[in-house]
């Protein structure tokens, strides 16, 4: 069967199905390909384009060139070439090639050194590996999540090979997929308490700052120089500048001298919650458990929603009326 027809000039840089020579990619083939000289010469131009049509002029001379073209065409057809275009990649009339090309490198990988000693999940170092957009971006197809997932299990497999017997491949394929910052390595910094006995906190809520210096003492409370009284005239704030001693049973074991800036009450309130929290974990880690079921380690991410056009508030609808 005839696949496409080729002229001779174009022979040299196609891949043939039917030809001795290995195949090489494109990006390869077009570095070896060498310069040709063109020309306008009438052999060039039949076998570029299509061949001229005949209305009988040249035959009705019937000369020695009329032979010598009918000649030539015989020549050509029977140099015909049957040539086919092989792709260099097995996935490349899928849907997502690159991704397809992925997954098998891996999974070759896992069959071949899947008889491999492995070692615990929790024995082994976690590994962030990298997030599916930033894979969507390195690759340029739209991946789905599912199909992800595929590639994070047999990473996940693949890592839990035993360090010593860890294949160099198996090493290089684990390290493009590895994120360049691990997080799983980050380490809580630990507050300092100074020579006097103070340890210092800081906590944010909305948009509200605060920091809590809190020493040992009698239970005495100072912000911003005024007292607890002064400062908050609602009970539940004030409940809330002390909570973290509250839960703990430290009312009466540790002085606060607080700074706060920015916000309302509330927000102030509970920016104190956080930062007292943070202190007395300088003087007492073991509390750490108790401050984090009572909400006192946590910082609250939440903000008050903006207000949206044609909106009332952040989402309250003007009353409907009729007429």
């Amino acid at each position: 069967m005839r696949v496409s027809w080729l002229p001779v000039s174009l022979r040299e840089t196609l891949q043939c199905a039917c030809s001795s020579r290995p195949i090489m990619s494109y990006r390869q083939r077009a570095f070896n390909i060498r310069p040709r000289q063109f020309t306008t010469s009438s052999r060039l131009r039949a076998g570029i384009a299509a061949p001229e049509i005949d209305f009988g002029g040249r035959e009705a001379r019937g000369g020695q060139d009329g032979g010598l073209n009918r000649r030539n065409q015989e020549e050509e057809e029977d140099k015909t070439f049957y040539a086919r275009v092989v792709p260099t990649s097995p996935s490349y009339f899928t849907a997502q090639p690159l991704f397809t090309d992925d997954l098998l490198v891996l999974q070759n990988l896992l069959t071949r050194y899947s008889g491999l000693p492995t070692v615990k999940s929790t024995d082994r170092q976690r590994v962030a590996w990298r997030a599916l957009p930033e894979y969507r971006d390195a690759v340029g197809e739209t991946v789905r999540a599912s199909k992800y997932q595929k590639i994070i299990a047999i990473l996940q497999r693949l890592n839990q090979i035993h360090p010593s017997l860890m294949p160099e491949e198996v090493e290089k394929a684990l390290a493009e997929y590895r994120r360049d910052i691990n997080p799983y390595q980050n380490v809580a910094k630990v507050t300092p308490v100074n020579s006097m006995g103070v340890a210092l906190g800081a906590g944010r809520r909305k948009r509200s700052t605060a920091r809590a210096w809190v020493v040992e003492g009698t239970g005495e409370v100072l912000v911003n120089g005024k007292t607890l009284v002064e400062a908050f005239g609602r009970v539940h704030d004030r409940e809330s500048v002390i909570w973290a001693l509250k839960a703990t049973n430290r009312i009466d074991k540790y002085n606060i001298w607080a700074l706060v800036t920015g916000g309302g009450t509330t927000g102030q309130a509970e920016a104190l919650t956080l930062a007292v929290g943070k202190a007395l974990l300088a003087h007492e880690p073991a509390l750490k458990p108790a401050l984090r079921r009572a909400g006192c380690v946590t910082r609250d991410p939440r903000r008050v929603e903006r207000k949206k056009p044609g909106h009332v508030k952040a989402r309250k609808m003007p009353a409907w009326v009729k007429r």
